[in-house]
């Protein structure tokens, strides 16, 4: 994979009585330094969360916000001229991890969930679901895309893509970087460089 540099990224308690989209944008206001009320967020044609451009008419970076909740952690994450993903996941039992991972993963990935100890599936398992999830989010199409059509395997400890499409663009153009946050989650960042600027529809935008 080609090295860029990691978006930032930050991890804050979830509260269910605050919004995420709300405390991302408050994040990203402090991040810029700008006033909150200068930035907005609109949905592309596949509904993915972007920032509007040029929302107060002195223009913004080229900027990607992405964030997850799970459990009480919430990610936060940004990029400049990049596409970002971020997943994070509480770490449960999972008594159908395989069968999940038979009809919904590639191949090569449901065989590396075969080859692990029981008692360290659940763990396996949601690492590969936050890598691949955070990729997709990045990419734009989310789960929709297919989570069959690109596999993760592990090299060195750590989870890369091996095998993409055409849909997801070449291999060597997306860094993943699985984070240490809390005991008991797995978390994932995916980004590679933006090819297109941001949309600028005016319609409000919410995610997980």
């Amino acid at each position: 994979m080609q090295a860029n540099p990691i978006p930032r990224w930050t991890a804050l308690d979830h509260d269910p009585q605050r919004p995420a989209q709300a405390r991302a944008l408050a994040w990203l206001a402090d991040s810029l330094d700008r006033d909150p009320r200068t930035l907005a967020l609109v949905r592309d044609g596949h509904g993915r969360p972007c920032l509007q451009v040029d929302v107060d008419g002195d223009g913004i970076p080229d900027i990607d916000l992405n964030w997850s909740h799970s459990g009480e952690l919430l990610l936060l994450a940004m990029g400049e001229g990049q596409r970002v993903g971020i997943d994070v996941e509480r770490v449960r039992r999972r008594p159908r991890a395989l069968d999940i991972a038979r009809r919904f993963f590639h191949p090569d990935e449901v065989q590396w969930l075969q080859a692990q100890a029981s008692d360290a599936l659940a763990a396996a398992f949601t690492r590969l679901w936050c890598a691949k999830e955070a990729l997709l989010k990045a990419h734009g199409r989310g789960i929709a895309f297919g989570l069959h059509r690109f596999a993760l395997g592990e090299r060195d400890g750590r989870l890369q893509l091996l095998a993409g499409c055409d849909g997801l663009a070449p291999a060597d153009g997306w860094q993943l970087h699985e984070l240490a946050t809390r005991a008991g989650y797995h978390a994932a960042l995916a980004w590679r460089p933006r090819r297109n600027r941001p949309v600028s529809a005016h319609t409000s935008a919410t995610t997980r």
